[in-house]
């Protein structure tokens, strides 16, 4: 356990985020419930992650070995580090996890007709911004005034321009509210909005609207932002600066093509002969 606040203290140093930091310690946790009393040897790291591949998804037991490997590496154990599993890229999003746009209007729209004022600009404003929940408070009277938000996260700075429809919504929504200064999304203490606390609105929302509630989440206005910029502006280095993702590969991620049906389409490429009349004849 004192290795594990040892590396708690090396993520803050390292600007870990508050999230990373959490699930870092948690799968850290996992394995270490896992290995008891044991020594921690090569082998029996290999076993752990052949634990994780037939209880998880691949991916998910990937982000829990990229974790326990940095945890590894800090207790001066390079040599028990295991490698990622390799998967297919994945080329379309299945359908029950996509919001599509006419969706989102649904959604929108139902935040207004339940009187959820502060949802109803919420959400508005994440998927016209493609910003994290988590940076809502950078999301600032001063912003708008600048047209622009700062926002740290992750070690780096970068920089987000509102829009001018943006801007003119907020500014009404302060206006209405009698908001000066400071984060626009609050609660009745003048705290920044818990995500939680957005997530079970949504959540709650979605039965309303008619929408899946496996499709209602922050996360996938964000997504929602990135495949309405690219669609118009077919332009993903300008789309990872807007995101602030270090990696294009990570922003493709966020453009995939939206159904396997649409994929089925696109394969469609008239190389197949229909209607040839092979008669009696038929070879193999």
């Amino acid at each position: 356990m004192r290795a594990l606040e040892e590396f708690k203290k090396c993520l803050l140093e390292e600007e870990k985020s508050k999230n990373t930091i959490d699930k870092y310690i948690r799968d850290v946790k996992h394995f270490l419930e896992y290995a008891g009393e044991a020594e921690i040897e090569p082998q029996m790291v290999r076993a752990y992650k052949e634990q994780l591949l037939e209880n998880y998804k691949v991916s998910s037991a990937n982000s829990m070995l990229i974790a326990l490997n940095h945890f590894l590496r800090f207790i001066g154990k390079p040599e028990c580090c295991v490698r990622s599993c390799r998967q297919q890229r994945r080329i379309f999003i299945e359908e029950e996890r996509e919001l599509s746009r006419k969706e989102y209007e649904r959604l929108v729209s139902a935040a207004k007709s339940e009187g959820k004022h502060r949802l109803y600009h919420i959400l508005q404003t994440i998927a016209g911004t493609g910003i994290r929940i988590g940076e809502l408070k950078y999301i600032t009277v001063e912003a708008l005034k600048e047209r622009r938000v700062q926002i740290h996260s992750k070690g780096k700075i970068r920089i987000i321009v509102l829009s001018g429809a943006v801007v003119q919504m907020l500014k009404e929504y302060c206006r209405r509210f009698k908001i000066r200064a400071g984060s626009i999304f609050v609660t009745r203490n003048g705290r920044p909005v818990d995500r939680r606390n957005i997530w079970a609105e949504m959540k709650a929302l979605s039965a309303k609207a008619g929408i899946l509630k496996s499709k209602v989440f922050p996360h996938n206005l964000r997504h929602l932002f990135a495949k309405c910029f690219y669609e118009k502006e077919k332009d993903l280095i300008r789309l990872a600066d807007f995101l602030g993702h270090s990696s294009v590969e990570t922003t493709r991620r966020y453009t995939m093509i939206s159904s396997m049906a649409v994929c089925e389409k696109q394969l469609d490429l008239g190389l197949l002969l229909d209607g040839v009349d092979w008669g009696n004849k038929i070879t193999t």
